[in-house]
């Protein structure tokens, strides 16, 4: 959808998805193409992905499904950027609303998004380049 919403590809979208780190909501941002590897996760949090239901999405994150992004979210949410992004120079995450995103760089995102640092817990998207 929001791929649609722009003239890019869907890889470029910088998706964000909620988490449960215990009862800790965090943010992991991925590109479009990326899916979460289960047993990368749990070697680098020491948990099992546990995504927020969506009915708890809002109160969690600060943002409702659809619009969940890096800024502007809940004191005490911790963010975090999947290796997926990094073969781009700029990416599209949304903005707070189901039809809203902007496109930023990668420093540009790192320091709006006040990110805690750069993860590899993602998979699926190396195909590409082999």
């Amino acid at each position: 959808e929001a791929a649609a919403a722009f003239i890019t590809e869907g890889r470029r979208i910088a998706k964000s998805m909620s988490f449960l780190i215990g009862d800790h909501p965090i943010l992991v941002l991925f590109a479009g193409d990326a899916r979460v590897d289960n047993h990368k996760f749990k070697e680098r949090f020491h948990k099992k992905a546990t995504m927020i239901k969506a009915g708890d999405v809002e109160r969690l994150i600060g943002h409702p499904v659809g619009g969940v992004c890096p800024f502007a979210i809940n004191e005490g949410v911790d963010v975090f950027l999947d290796e997926s992004l990094k073969r781009f120079q700029t990416v599209f995450p949304a903005c707070g609303t189901a039809n809203s995103a902007i496109e930023l760089t990668l420093p540009e995102l790192e320091t709006y998004s006040h990110a805690r640092e750069w993860v590899d817990v993602s998979k699926g998207w190396q195909e590409e380049n082999q």
